[in-house]
């Protein structure tokens, strides 16, 4: 059963990547019919309180504190993680059965995930915001996953930040909290915490693997231990993606492109510099033709430079300014850089 949450990543997850990806929606009628069994098959394990807390659980699995023999050791409860991906699951499916005007089953997994988001609620969230566990993986994943209202939903980046300010912003994540660690963080208006996570050199952290000679990301925090020698557990893979993820909010946030309709048909051109960086530049080759970015602060200034194809708009979004609208073509701003 612990399987069931990586069987989803295939199953769910995969294909809403690609339709946001490519704005195609042959994917998910591909793939709706094993979407939706998945979440059903899912359903008949939810115990009586509404909760995924049932059976044999990965978890936050390789969470940095467990030992080399036990990766299964997180801090982060089995039941809390398990729940909170039941709910994310199920809105999922629930939006592809929209996209899809399968309307009967939007309903069906609509109820379920606003189901199990009010078990999760009332079970892991107590009066004052904390979430059980009390670590950061179960805020990173209330807050990314929308799990709780506002109010709450900033009580849990300000929590998840003060977790990571105690840690000396040092990883305390494993699998199923790190794709979404750095994206709570911004959310919640802590981006400097998540710069500061990313440019960690200790270990475990990304820069860690990096001063240890690494072009790729390892599948533990420390698969090569501190003396050059190989940690003695299993799963010591030095090409993985789970950790890697950080590329994805660097895409996002330090690059600043993102899409705001699946197929980039429109971006989302929002650069967050921090972290001591004072340019970056990034592209995509979408279906429409290459959107690129680059910002660089000189001065007082930054500069943003964007290039958008034929057919794709983009919405400017930066720091202590309006957003503006940019239409195809070549595009520079100037904007204060104590702004950004």
């Amino acid at each position: 059963l612990g399987a069931w949450i990586y069987i989803g990543v295939f199953v769910l997850t995969v294909p809403w990547a690609l339709w946001e990806a490519y704005g195609d929606l042959d994917v998910l009628a591909e793939h709706f019919t094993s979407m939706a069994d998945h979440v059903r098959s899912v359903r008949r394990r939810v115990s009586g309180s509404g909760l995924w807390d049932t059976g044999f659980q990965f978890g936050d699995w390789l969470d940095p504190t467990a030992p080399p023999e036990n990766p299964l050791e997180a801090r982060a409860g089995s039941g809390v993680v398990a729940t909170a991906c039941l709910f994310r699951s199920a809105r999922t499916v629930s939006r592809a059965a929209s996209l899809l005007g399968q309307h009967e089953a939007a309903a069906e997994f609509a109820e379920l995930a606003e189901r199990t988001r009010l078990a999760f609620v009332e079970h892991y969230v107590d009066a004052a915001g904390r979430i059980r566990s009390d670590c950061p993986t179960v805020y990173a994943l209330a807050v990314v996953f929308g799990l709780l209202d506002a109010e709450a939903e900033q009580q849990a980046g300000d929590r998840l930040a003060e977790l990571v300010a105690a840690a000396e912003h040092t990883i305390l994540t494993g699998f199923a909290g790190t794709p979404y660690v750095t994206n709570a963080l911004t959310r919640t208006g802590h981006v400097d915490a998540a710069y500061a996570l990313l440019m960690n050199r200790s270990c475990p952290g990304w820069l860690y693997q990096v001063d240890m000679g690494a072009t790729t990301i390892w599948e533990r925090w420390d698969s090569m231990l501190p003396d050059g020698s190989i940690n003695p557990g299993e799963m010591t893979s030095f090409n993985h993606y789970a950790f890697g993820s950080i590329a994805d909010w660097m895409h996002r946030t330090v690059g600043g492109l993102a899409p705001l309709e699946p197929g980039y048909r429109r971006a989302l051109v929002a650069p967050r510099p921090g972290g001591g960086l004072t340019w970056a530049r990034t592209s995509l080759q979408t279906a429409h033709g290459t959107v690129s970015v680059a910002w660089e602060i000189d001065g007082e200034q930054m500069v943003v430079d964007v290039e958008l194809p034929a057919g794709v708009d983009a919405l400017l979004d930066l720091v202590g300014c309006a957003p503006r609208s940019l239409e195809p073509g070549r595009h520079r701003v100037a904007v204060p850089a104590g702004a950004a």
